[in-house]
């Protein structure tokens, strides 16, 4: 096969990946806006936030209930609007990941959900039917999101997530099959799957580390008069002319690497184990296992991304949420592991757990069976070309 041939079918799945990422991202949406609404009692997020970051609550019903009754029940949304900080970042890199199978997509700024989708592929141009499958996806995305805008980020990390993972395993593939590495099923090993896993966590951590920095100070900040932040981009804006870009609003960046590479790296791996362990011991194809055995083990995978990333997650809360200047607390990571170990013991650093978890099984249960599900329909109409 020719090397345009191999580049025009790597472009072709990547297309796939993003298309599926991004339907999985609106199922991680409106699940995630559906729990956040219906367990408002619990406030899933914000109350984990707090629980992490200081010692005020007994229990996670306890810190809601402080919550509710001293802020008032819009204090469960504080920092929602983030997400929309890093929309235009989110679309930088997935223009990089374009670039990497030797194409370039030009978003306008402002038209990300429009009909200007403006493309030029100098070697391998993408069908039309596929990017009217894209300009679909734009403005059906625009049409469900309208409603829940403050998750609109969310969307583009899982589309960010998936593309980096797949374009991870098909470099893997391409090594294995150049060493004559032996095709069994799984193609990848499970320690390639988790790396494959952890690379999509690091290009997502680009987004995710100011985006949440920004949504835990707007979370930990004093009620009334006495706020830190009239908003996100007050909050951007302060956090920058504090102690500058990097060191303000990237503040806790490498624990937020740490965190998003080991999470995804556990994320991947365990569905895809759970699923090839399905697939084999019930000799089918992984294919033909049922739906609501896919959304089951992307509900496991989901409880063993927060299993395995937990700690992590709470050291960057800590960082995230400390002082500037003479009240900054914590003068490094592995300072705030040291003070967490030293004040709170091995329960210091699973504060929250509880309705993290509760809200994690659903979620990713809700994201992977819809990205099975549009991948695969994709990947059998092959938007109008030939299948992969």
């Amino acid at each position: 096969m020719s090397d345009a041939n191999v580049d025009a079918g790597g472009l072709k799945r990547t297309v796939k990946d993003l298309f599926a990422g991004a339907a999985g991202g609106i199922a991680q949406v409106l699940l995630a806006y559906v729990l956040d609404f219906g367990l408002n009692r619990l406030a899933l997020d914000i109350v984990k936030v707090r629980l992490q970051t200081t010692s005020q609550y007994s229990s996670a019903l306890d810190g809601a209930s402080h919550i509710l009754k001293n802020e008032g029940p819009l204090a469960f949304y504080k920092g929602t609007l983030t997400p929309l900080v890093g929309i235009g970042a989110c679309v930088s890199r997935v223009q990089s990941s374009f670039q990497s199978c030797h194409c370039h997509v030009r978003f306008p700024m402002g038209g990300f959900m429009s009909d200007q989708f403006n493309y030029a592929f100098p070697l391998h141009p993408l069908p039309a039917s596929c990017v009217s499958c894209i300009k679909y996806v734009q403005k059906a995305s625009l049409l469900l999101l309208l409603p829940f805008s403050h998750r609109i980020g969310l969307l583009h990390q899982v589309s960010i997530q998936f593309g980096a993972f797949h374009y991870a395993r098909r470099r893997f593939e391409t090594s294995n099959a150049a060493r004559s590495h032996p095709i069994n099923s799984p193609t990848l090993s499970y320690s390639q799957y988790y790396a494959a896993g952890a690379f999509a966590g690091i290009a997502n951590s680009i987004i995710s580390g100011p985006i949440e920095h920004v949504r835990i100070r707007l979370q930990t900040q004093p009620h009334g008069a006495h706020r830190l932040y009239s908003g996100p981009i007050d909050c951007v804006r302060k956090l920058a002319a504090h102690e500058g870009v990097l060191a303000g609003l990237y503040r806790g960046e490498i624990v937020t690497i740490l965190r998003e590479a080991q999470a995804y790296g556990v994320w991947f791996l365990s569905f895809e184990y759970l699923m090839n362990a399905d697939a084999k011991r019930n000799k089918i194809k992984r294919n033909e296992i049922p739906q609501w055995k896919v959304a089951t083990y992307g509900g496991l995978a989901g409880e063993a991304l927060w299993l395995g990333s937990y700690p992590f997650d709470v050291v960057k809360s800590k960082m995230q949420s400390d002082g500037f200047g003479s009240n900054k607390r914590y003068a490094s990571m592995r300072d705030c592991f040291a003070q967490t170990w030293r004040g709170e013991g091995v329960r210091g650093f699973w504060k929250g757990i509880g309705p993290t978890l509760l809200r994690a099984m659903p979620v990713s249960a809700g994201t992977f069976a819809v990205y099975v599900s549009i991948h695969g329909f994709v990947t059998f109409m092959d938007c109008g070309t030939d299948r992969q």
